[in-house]
C-alpha cells in the first residue's frame, strides 16, 4: 500500500483520479482503518472532496452521491469546510433541481461541525439563485455579513448575482455601491443583470461609468452585455459606437461577441452591417446562421432567409423555428406548413416554439383541420400545455371558427396570463358572444391581470357587435383613465363603428375630427357604412371622398358609393360614379376564396383555371347551376299555381 503522504497527494490532485480509481482508494483506506481512526492526515475530507470534484452527471457510479453518502457516514464530521465546499460546488452545478436543493441541508450540517469560509458562500448563493429561493438566499446573505465575508470579492459577486436573479436590481446595485472591493466580474454581474431584467439604459449608464473610472477594463463579457442592451433600446447610432469600442480596445471578437453584434444590428434595422459581421465570422455557429435568418425574415426577404437556411452545414430546431416564424410573420403561412413537413422528413424533433408557429399559420389560413392535427400532435407527444402553447390553441380555434373548442382549451390551461385571457376575449367578440366577452374581461380584472391595447380592442369589438353603446363608452374611457394606455387607431375605429351603427352619427363624426392621428380607411369605412345604413348622404359622400383619396384604385368604394346613391333614388349621381370609374380605369378587384381539404388549403380567384382539378371543379359548378335553375323553375310553377 502506498505511504500516507502519497495517498494524500493522489486524493489532492487536480483533476482528481477517475471514479473507479477513487473507489479503489476508498477500499484501501477502509481496510487500513484510515477513514475512522485519528490521523494527522485528513483522508476522509480529501476523499469526499475528490469524489465531489470528479462528479460527472453521465457517469453511472454517480461520484457526487458517493461523496454525500461518505460525508454522512463519517463517525466524526470533518472540522474543515473543504469537503463540504467541494460537495456544495458539485451540487450547485447539477441540472436536477432536487439535487441543487440539497445544498441547504448540507450547509446546516457544515455549521454543526466547522466554520464556513470564503469558498462556501459563492456555491451556496449560486444554488439559491438557481432555485429562485429568495428567503434562503437572504438568510445566507445574513450569514455572510454576520461572519464578515462581505469584504471578499468572490462572495460579493455571488451575492450580487443572487440579488439580480431573485430580488431586485435596486438591492443588487446597493450591494455594489456599498462595497469597497470590486473587480471586473462585479461590473459584469451588474451590467448583465440590468440587461436580463430589461433595463438596458441602466446597464449602459454603468458601462460608461466603468469606462470613465478606468479601474478595470471592459472585456468580452462586458461588451456582450452592453451590446445586447443596445439591441433592446433599438439605438443604431449607439450600437455603432459600441462596435467601434470593441474594435478599438482589442476586445476579443469571439463567435459569441460577433453573434451579439449581428443580433444588435438586426434589431436596430441595419441588415447590411449585420451581413458584414456575419461574413467575418470564420467558425459560424447555429446561432450565427439563425440570427441571419431572423434578420432577413424581419425585412420580409424570405427568399434570402431560405437561402441562408439551405446553406447551413447542420441544423437543430432553432433555425427551422426561425424560418417558420418568418413565413408566418410575412403572411406566407402555406410555406410555413410546407416547412414543417420538411422538418419532419429531416427527422428534427419539433418543440413548443414549432407548435406555436404552426398554430399561428393555421390561424392565418383558417385551417381548422391542420390546427386540430397540431393539437393531437401536442397531446400525443405529451407536450405540457404551457401559457404560450395554450394561448396559441385558443387563438387558433377561435379564428378557425370553433369557439366551443377554444373555450374548452382555455379552461384546461393550468396557468393563464393576460395574453391568454385576451385571446379568449377577442375570440368571443369575433364570434358575436359580446356579453361573454365582457364577462371574461371583468373576470380577468378581478384576478388582478393587466389588460393591454389588444384586450380593449376585443371588448370594444364585442360592444360593437352587440350595439352596447353605454358599455363601449365606458371601456373607451377606462382604457385611458384607469389603465393609462394610449388609444390606437383600432380603438377609435371600433368606437366610431359602434356609434355609427347605433345612429349616433354626430358623436361619431366629432370623434373622427378630434382623433390625435389622421383617420385611416377603416375609420372612414365605418363612417360610410353607418351613413349608408342611416341614410346620411352628405356625411357619406365626405367619407367616400376620403376613402378615394386614401386609395384611388380601390374599386369597392366606387361600387358602394354608386349603390348608396341608387338606394336613395339618386340615379344620376350613381351613373356619374360608374362613368368616373370607367374613365379612371378602375376595375373591380376579383374575389378570392379559400377552402381547406384534407389538411391542404386551396385558393380560388374569379374565373380561376390554375387548379389541377379545374375541369372537375367546373363540371361540378355546372351541375350545381343546373340544379339551382331546376329548383327555381319548380318554385315558380308552384307559385303561379
Amino acid at each position: 500500500m502506498p505511504p500516507a503522504s502519497r495517498l494524500l497527494a493522489i486524493l489532492s490532485s487536480r483533476p482528481p483520479p477517475p471514479p473507479c480509481r477513487l473507489l479503489q482508494l476508498h477500499a484501501h483506506l477502509l481496510t487500513a482503518g484510515l477513514i475512522s481512526s485519528p490521523s494527522p492526515f485528513p483522508f476522509a475530507s480529501r476523499l469526499v472532496a475528490a469524489f465531489a470534484h470528479s462528479d460527472d452527471p453521465r457517469h453511472p457510479l454517480s461520484p457526487l452521491h458517493h461523496a454525500l453518502a461518505l460525508l454522512a457516514s463519517l463517525p466524526s464530521p470533518p472540522d474543515s469546510a473543504s469537503p463540504y465546499n467541494a460537495a456544495l460546488r458539485a451540487l450547485s452545478l447539477c441540472t436536477h433541481r432536487g439535487l441543487i436543493a440539497r445544498c441547504l441541508p448540507l450547509y446546516r450540517s457544515l455549521l454543526l461541525s466547522a466554520r464556513p469560509d470564503h469558498l462556501t458562500f459563492p456555491f451556496l448563493l449560486k444554488a439559491c439563485a438557481r432555485l429562485q429561493d429568495r428567503s434562503c438566499g437572504n438568510a445566507v446573505l445574513g450569514h455572510v455579513f454576520k461572519l464578515g465575508f462581505h469584504a471578499d470579492v468572490f462572495v460579493l459577486n455571488a451575492g450580487m448575482h443572487f440579488l439580480a436573479v431573485c430580488a431586485s436590481m435596486v438591492e443588487a446595485r446597493r450591494l455594489f455601491d456599498q462595497s469597497h472591493v470590486r473587480d471586473l466580474v462585479s461590473w459584469n454581474t451588474l451590467i448583465g443583470g440590468y440587461v436580463r431584467r430589461g433595463v438596458p439604459a441602466e446597464a449602459l449608464e454603468l458601462f460608461w461609468r466603468m469606462a470613465e473610472d478606468g479601474e478595470v477594463r471592459p472585456d468580452e463579457v462586458t461588451m456582450i452585455g452592453v451590446v445586447s442592451g443596445c439591441g433592446q433600446l433599438r439605438d443604431l447610432e449607439l450600437g455603432r459606437r459600441l462596435h467601434g469600442y470593441v474594435d478599438s480596445y482589442g476586445v476579443r471578437r469571439t463567435v459569441r461577441m460577433m453573434n451579439v453584434l449581428m443580433d444588435m444590428y438586426v434589431k436596430c434595422g441595419d441588415l447590411e452591417r449585420a451581413k458584414s459581421v456575419f461574413e467575418r465570422i470564420d467558425n459560424k455557429t447555429v446561432v450565427s446562421w439563425t440570427t441571419m435568418i431572423v434578420g432577413y425574415a424581419k425585412f420580409g426577404m424570405m427568399g434570402d432567409a431560405r437561402r441562408v437556411f439551405d446553406e447551413m452545414p447542420e441544423r437543430d430546431a432553432f433555425p427551422w423555428n426561425a424560418l417558420m416564424a418568418g413565413y408566418v410573420q410575412c403572411k406566407q403561412s402555406k410555406d410555413a406548413l410546407r416547412l414543417f413537413h420538411e422538418m419532419q422528413e429531416a427527422k428534427v424533433d419539433p418543440d413548443e416554439i414549432t407548435m406555436v408557429n404552426l398554430l399561428s399559420a393555421c390561424s392565418q389560413l383558417g385551417a381548422l383541420e391542420t390546427g386540430m392535427w397540431v393539437h393531437h400532435f401536442i397531446d400525443r407527444n405529451r407536450l405540457s400545455l404551457s401559457v404560450a402553447l395554450g394561448t396559441s390553441l385558443v387563438d387558433m380555434y377561435a379564428k378557425c371558427g370553433n369557439i366551443e373548442k377554444a373555450i374548452h382549451v382555455f379552461k384546461e390551461i393550468p396557468h393563464k396570463n393576460a395574453l391568454t385571457w385576451t385571446a379568449m376575449i377577442c375570440g368571443l367578440a369575433n364570434h358575436g358572444h359580446a356579453h361573454d366577452a365582457i364577462e371574461y374581461f371583468r373576470r380577468m380584472i378581478e384576478l388582478g391581470l393587466q389588460p393591454d391595447e389588444i384586450t380593449f380592442i376585443g371588448v370594444l369589438s364585442a360592444c360593437c357587435h352587440a350595439g352596447l353603446v353605454k358599455e363601449g363608452r365606458h371601456f373607451f374611457s377606462l382604457l385611458v383613465s384607469k389603465y393609462h394606455l394610449e388609444r390606437k387607431m383600432k380603438h377609435y375605429s371600433c368606437m366610431i363603428d359602434l356609434l355609427g351603427r347605433a345612429g349616433h352619427l354626430d358623436e361619431a363624426e366629432h370623434l373622427v375630427n378630434t382623433m390625435p392621428m389622421e383617420p385611416d380607411a377603416v375609420v372612414w369605412g365605418a363612417i360610410f357604412f353607418a351613413c349608408r345604413m342611416h341614410g346620411n348622404i352628405s356625411l357619406g359622400e365626405t367619407a367616400a371622398m376620403k376613402l378615394v383619396e386614401l386609395d384611388p384604385s380601390d374599386s369597392g368604394i366606387y361600387v358602394l358609393l354608386a349603390n348608396m346613391y341608387a338606394e336613395a333614388n339618386m340615379r344620376k349621381k350613381a351613373d356619374k360614379v360608374r362613368v368616373m370609374m370607367r374613365h379612371l380605369g378602375v376595375e373591380k378587384v376579383p374575389g378570392c376564396s379559400c377552402i381547406e381539404l384534407n389538411g391542404v388549403v386551396h385558393e380560388f380567384m374569379v374565373k380561376d383555371k390554375s387548379h389541377a382539378d379545374t375541369n372537375a371543379i367546373y363540371d361540378c359548378l355546372h351541375e350545381i347551376t343546373l340544379q339551382i335553375r331546376h329548383t327555381a323553375t319548380t318554385i315558380d310553377i308552384y307559385a303561379t299555381g
